[in-house]
């Protein structure tokens, strides 16, 4: 089964409605699964550039879904596509932060708070990192998703993986269903 929720965008709203309306599907995914036929240890999520950072978001830091009473290790495995590692350009944008290179301080106590790289830990749920090439990717987007998976190998996750879409830009989502059915 396949759950594909929405969540509100900016500039209607701002950071942390974002991580908010993500963490409530997921939560409402593990509440409702069996339901529908499907079992809460194989619940996957996945998203797409800022759908890729909500997924990193809340895979990572335990207090989106600890809010619902869930464990985010419960979490089956994460695809993040394409995605911001470090605080999404919307949200640095919100904050009066115009840079969109890779922060000098990721985990500074302004970007702390929004930032996967920053809540990194051993027993995350088993990710696969989607970029596209790192020379076609929007800026940094490759060296962000290496930094990510770099960092949580120091942790001792063990079951983090980074497939580059060599010769494709941003736009590889018809392009990654392979690889995501395979981690699946």
């Amino acid at each position: 089964a396949v759950v594909a929720p929405n969540y509100r965008l900016h500039p209607t709203d701002e950071f942390p409605a974002y991580a908010e309306d993500a963490a409530n599907a997921v939560a409402w995914v593990f509440r409702n699964i069996k339901k529908y036929g499907g079992s809460k240890k194989k619940i996957f999520v996945a998203g797409y550039s800022a759908g890729a950072y909500l997924t990193s978001l809340i895979g990572m830091d335990k207090r989106w879904l600890g809010a619902h009473k869930i464990k985010t290790h419960k979490i089956a495995g994460l695809i993040p596509v394409s995605g911001h590692t470090y605080t999404h350009w919307t949200v640095r944008k919100e904050m009066g932060i115009s840079d969109k290179s890779i922060p000098e301080e990721p985990c500074s106590a302004l970007l702390e708070a929004s930032a996967p790289i920053c809540h990194v830990w051993r027993g995350a749920p088993p990710i696969l990192l989607m970029t596209g090439d790192r020379n076609m990717d929007l800026s940094y987007r490759w060296q962000e998703n290496a930094n990510f998976m770099q960092r949580l190998k120091d942790t001792g996750h063990r079951d983090v993986a980074l497939t580059e879409f060599k010769g494709k830009g941003h736009g590889i989502l018809n392009t990654s269903a392979g690889p995501m059915l395979e981690f699946v």
